[in-house]
């Protein structure tokens, strides 16, 4: 059982979506405000998936989404927050 972590982009927002065996664990929604900053608005898990860590693999998904483009992070979810405000090792792209 592998949680994968699928990024989709639109025009001015976007989303990471885990999965599980075909089954929709997560979805983090944000919001893009020019070109370099995202909005994590809202961060959702299935309460079937509940503490297996789905929100945070989302939260680091999206790390490494704003680290490989060079954009910083404002994570108005207070879920998203509460990641950063816990792991100094993310907080580069705040």
């Amino acid at each position: 059982m592998v949680m994968e972590i699928n990024h989709r982009k639109e025009e001015n927002k976007g989303a990471f979506i885990a999965t599980e065996n075909g089954a929709k664990a997560g979805e983090m929604t944000y919001s893009k405000a020019g070109d370099t900053l995202i909005i994590i608005d809202h961060t959702e898990v299935d309460p079937a998936f509940g503490g297996q860590g789905v929100g945070k693999k989302m939260v680091l998904a999206a790390v490494d989404f704003a680290r490989e483009n060079n954009i910083k992070i404002l994570p108005l979810c207070p879920f998203a927050k509460a990641a950063f405000d816990k792991d100094s090792t993310i907080q580069d792209v705040l």
